[in-house]
């Protein structure tokens, strides 16, 4: 019992809460190391494909899924539970603390770090009572007794300090009904294209564990138009400046859809969730068609940038062929002059779009009943029949085969990550809370100040004022010179 009462005491002291909330900040980093798959399922895929040893290891080691690892929601609770078993203790004590009184003036105010006196004959009781007065409309808390006067005044630094850690704790609990009562999903959808709000339309779906996907809200919007903009010339060359997203929305079974343009930091709110513009980028179209003109795909394929160039790369899979076909290649916004490093996008903006794409005969590998990316072909068992660069509007006839490939154009597209998090507000608040108590226990100081009444050697009262700062900040000499100026005496030497 004695070890737990042991165990118990250093987890809620505030030198343990300290280190666990280091230790928080210190698991946070990996996050934004490694894509995580709440946010970026994609780029996790791709990192996954292009690391076949290492990535499988820190997948294990919850790497891709940070914010969700049993390591890091062990230092949560145990930062929780420190800070209750710290904080709420510490408020019951500050509290009885305010509603009692200042202590007890000190006999000897001499041995006080700032100490004044002198002798008069004024009369003690008036002094004293008149001091509390003058005191009291300072700002100070008053105690006086027979022949002293006690003041106190910072609490609001504790105050500040309590409330600090109180919006820790209501913070932890707000991300923890957010994380249990919510969910986070992630959508790629082209122009023209829409969205309905439906497990089976997102690209990834993490919900929590008391909130079930039959009470998504019946909302559904297209991307009617996708604008980007880059800065051209300068150091910052191809620098996004401005990219949002027109909306179709209907959220209203009632009503007919409304329009809405997402931007960054103005996301759609509605029906409980919220929807923000997160990324983009293009979607070149093709039209693939056999030796005797039939159409066997035609639609616009999402390639994924891979460079601040937005040089994109993506496949195209076409099973109903014999053999299987395969297009995979690069997408350039705006093509390079230079090939020297391979085809690259030499800015970000689609002003001389093109495609460089090889093709691959075979077995696809889709009736395997393993899992593939949309965004990898896996040519194993394929054999490449051609490459070729494209321009919008050029046709490639494939080698020995008649079918023949044409880029049509592109379209860009948009990702939205769809979000429900009911604690948010609190959570906001909390934070706010923290930044004012942290303000308080910052820049208010801690002081205690005395007045002491005896009777002098040679006649007449010794007055003594003296002060204690509970803190090291400055300035405590002059507001003690200040309150004894305040004693209504006059001084005699």
């Amino acid at each position: 019992m004695e070890t737990l009462r042991w165990l118990w005491r250093q987890l809620t002291s505030m030198r343990i809460a300290l280190i666990l909330l280091f230790l928080l900040a210190l698991a946070s980093v990996p996050g934004s190391i490694f894509p995580q798959r709440g946010t970026s399922p994609l780029r996790v895929n791709e990192f996954l494909k292009d690391n076949p040893t290492s990535g499988p290891i820190l997948d294990r080691l919850y790497m891709f899924d940070v914010f969700a690892s049993p390591w890091f929601a062990s230092i949560y609770l145990l930062l929780f539970i420190s800070l209750m078993g710290c904080v709420l203790p510490r408020a019951v004590e500050h509290y009885k603390e305010m509603r009692g009184l200042p202590p007890e003036a000190p006999r000897n105010l001499s041995r006080l770090p700032v100490h004044l006196q002198w002798n008069s004959n004024s009369a003690a009781d008036q002094v004293i009572k008149e001091t509390q007065i003058a005191w009291s409309k300072r700002g100070w808390r008053v105690r006086t007794g027979d022949d002293w006067v006690s003041a106190e005044k910072g609490y609001s630094r504790e105050t500040g300090n309590l409330l600090f850690h109180l919006s820790l704790l209501v913070l932890l609990i707000a991300v923890g009904v957010g994380g249990i009562a919510g969910f986070r999903g992630n959508v790629i959808v082209r122009e023209g294209s829409g969205f309905a709000n439906n497990v089976t339309q997102y690209d990834t779906f993490t919900s929590g564990r008391s909130y079930s996907a039959d009470k998504l809200p019946p909302i559904s919007f297209k991307l009617e138009n996708f604008i980007s903009s880059f800065q051209r010339g300068g150091q910052q060359n191809g620098a996004p400046r401005e990219f949002y997203a027109d909306l179709l929305v209907k959220d209203d079974p009632s009503a007919e859809p409304r329009e809405f343009r997402v931007e960054v930091n103005h996301p759609l709110r509605t029906a409980g969730i919220t929807v923000y513009l997160v990324g983009h980028g293009y979607a070149p179209e093709f039209t693939i068609r056999d030796a005797t003109g039939n159409v066997l795909w035609q639609d616009a394929a999402v390639f994924l940038p891979q460079d601040a160039g937005f040089t994109s790369s993506g496949v195209v899979k076409i099973p109903d062929t014999v053999p299987q076909l395969g297009l995979q290649g690069y997408f350039l916004p705006t093509v390079s002059a230079d090939f020297s490093n391979g085809p690259i996008s030499e800015f970000p903006a689609a002003d001389d779009p093109g495609v460089y794409i090889s093709a691959w005969q075979g077995d696809l590998g889709l009736d395997s009943g393993m899992p593939q990316s949309v965004y990898r072909l896996d040519t194993k068992n394929m054999e490449r029949i051609g490459i070729e660069e494209l321009a919008p509007g050029e046709t490639w006839t494939l080698p020995n085969s008649g079918m023949t490939v044409e880029f049509t154009g592109y379209r860009q597209w948009a990702t939205f990550a769809i979000t429900r998090d009911p604690a948010k507000g609190w959570a906001l608040g909390a934070a706010i809370s923290s930044i004012v108590g942290l303000s308080l226990s910052l820049l208010i100081p801690r002081r205690r100040a005395w007045l002491r009444v005896t009777p002098a050697a040679g006649g007449g009262n010794l007055f003594e004022v003296a002060g204690l700062s509970k803190t090291e900040a400055p300035g405590l000499a002059d507001e003690i010179s200040h309150l004894a100026n305040l004693v209504n005496t006059k001084k005699e030497n």
